[in-house]
């Protein structure tokens, strides 16, 4: 049993967190979609290196953050991060990009699920399902599962992940037996070649949702040992599997002329089912095209638990309304945070079908680049933030605390200039996403500045959140 307002306390080990952040990036997604879009727009056959560059900058990254999680625990992830390290002006900002950011990932998410299950529907049963239904489904079936509980939610990730790294590990292998893998590949002037610093951005894009593991740190059992153990797994296990697997892809096609075969199947959006049904045939593509369903749903579904956690986190604090902080008294699951969440990603998308707009062009596109853009400033803010919390208190573990930290928070705001700079090509549209960073960053100083002046006790009660542990230097 849970108490009124709080999570369920040790639902969660370290593989469960794993489950809930893998499922989020979704592997099979990822490769089909992303790691294409690297190709083909990006440094053609370098992209494996880039994902292993991003993978590295991420480690670092996380070096800091592991340690962070050993001393502040919070469902509010990185607003709480940021509000212990560089004040609570600037963590209700942080709070205000991460409401953007995954709020339009999970309304993104709904139009994708629901455009690739129609199409999927339709290429191999031959049935004409219109993608507002699955999009309807998929966003029932999140709500339903979110009334659950987080353990059950992983139990359902679990599976899905399973699944979809299997079948692309089944691609791996026929392509290494049958054509060998390029070593070529990881040569400096291949990795660095053509449009890098958009390859790179499609990278990181890859491992948004990494950073999910501080926020299930409250119903994680053993919370500081599980999250920088659940953070560097995951970190490591997708940069290896993304760069493995865009690795077995830029070798079938070759990789000097893997980013021509990426453009050639770019309006398709189908180069890695081309490669799979020369290497695995029509049945298994089909069981790939299949699990590619899943793996979005799975995608939502996490997606959607990292959204709702920063619902509860700052309804709790009573920055937002309270009643978002309350939470089942049997399963600790934040209900009414993952209906109102789920509620609003469901109308974002029911406006853009009525508007008629395409669901993957318009809402997906639109969408998915403010969430991600969102994101990585998200994580740029934090790695800031991690290491101004340690020198404040002057920890003697430069390496841990300074140093790696610094370079990985270095990195990711690189990456958050690539982002702005390139934005149209992230989100194939020009919507106004910089503005709303801004309109975020705005309101995060303007609310702060409120509830200074006029709700003083809310305001006070942000430098309590999270446990905050004095460090035990090692």
């Amino acid at each position: 049993m849970a108490e009124p307002g709080s999570l369920r306390r040790d639902a969660l080990g370290t593989p469960g967190v794993v489950f809930l952040v893998l499922a989020a990036v979704a592997p099979l997604t990822g490769i089909v979609v992303i790691a294409s879009l690297g190709i083909a727009l990006g440094n053609g056959g370098g992209m494996p290196g880039a994902f292993l560059l991003s993978a590295v900058i991420l480690v670092l990254f996380g070096v800091g953050y592991a340690q962070m999680s050993k001393v502040v625990t919070g469902a509010g992830g990185f607003y709480v991060y940021v509000t212990k390290g560089l004040g609570r002006p600037l963590g209700l900002v942080a709070a205000l990009i991460a409401l953007l950011g995954y709020n339009c990932f999970v309304a993104g998410a709904v139009g994708t699920s629901g455009f690739f299950t129609a199409n999927v529907v339709e290429q191999v049963f031959g049935w004409h399902t219109p993608w507002q239904l699955w999009s309807l489904l998929s966003a029932v079936a999140v709500f339903a599962l979110g009334r659950r509980g987080v353990d059950v939610s992983a139990k359902v990730l679990g599976v899905s992940l399973v699944l979809e790294v299997s079948i692309l590990l089944v691609l791996d292998v026929a392509v290494a037996v049958r054509t060998g893998l390029d070593g070529h590949a990881f040569a400096p002037g291949v990795v660095f070649s053509g449009s890098v610093g958009i390859a790179f951005l499609f990278a990181f894009n890859a491992f948004v949702g990494f950073e999910a593991t501080g926020l299930f740190s409250e119903e994680a059992r053993n919370p500081h040992r599980t999250i920088s153990r659940a953070t560097y797994t995951a970190i490591t296990l997708i940069g290896v599997f993304a760069a493995f697997t865009t690795w077995a892809v830029v070798s079938a096609t070759g990789v000097a002329q893997a980013g021509q075969a990426g453009q050639d199947h770019l309006a398709a959006g189908d180069l890695v089912f081309s490669i799979s049904r020369t290497y695995l045939g029509s049945f298994l593509t089909d069981v790939m095209m299949l699990l590619l369903v899943v793996s979005l749903f799975a995608a939502l579904l996490a997606l959607h638990n990292s959204a709702t956690r920063y619902l509860f986190a700052l309804g709790r604090a009573r920055v937002l309304p309270a009643v978002l902080g309350r939470t089942n008294a049997s399963n600790g699951a934040p209900y009414l945070a993952s209906g109102t969440q789920i509620g609003f990603a469901a109308l974002i998308a029911a406006v853009y079908a009525l508007a008629g707009l395409d669901p993957l062009a318009d809402l997906t596109a639109s969408m998915t680049g403010i969430g991600t853009l969102g994101v990585i400033a998200l994580q740029a803010l934090a790695g800031v933030a991690v290491v101004a919390y340690f020198r404040k208190r002057r920890d003697p573990r430069l390496w841990r605390t300074a140093v790696a930290p610094g370079l990985g928070g270095l990195g990711l705001v690189a990456v958050t200039v690539l982002a702005i700079v390139n934005f149209p090509t992230l989100a194939g549209s020009a919507a106004p996403a910089i503005a709303l960073l801004v309109v975020a960053v705005a309101a995060g100083l303007g609310l702060a500045a409120w509830l200074r002046r006029r709700r003083p006790d809310v305001y006070a009660g942000l430098e309590a959140l999270g446990v905050d542990a004095e460090p035990v230097p090692r």
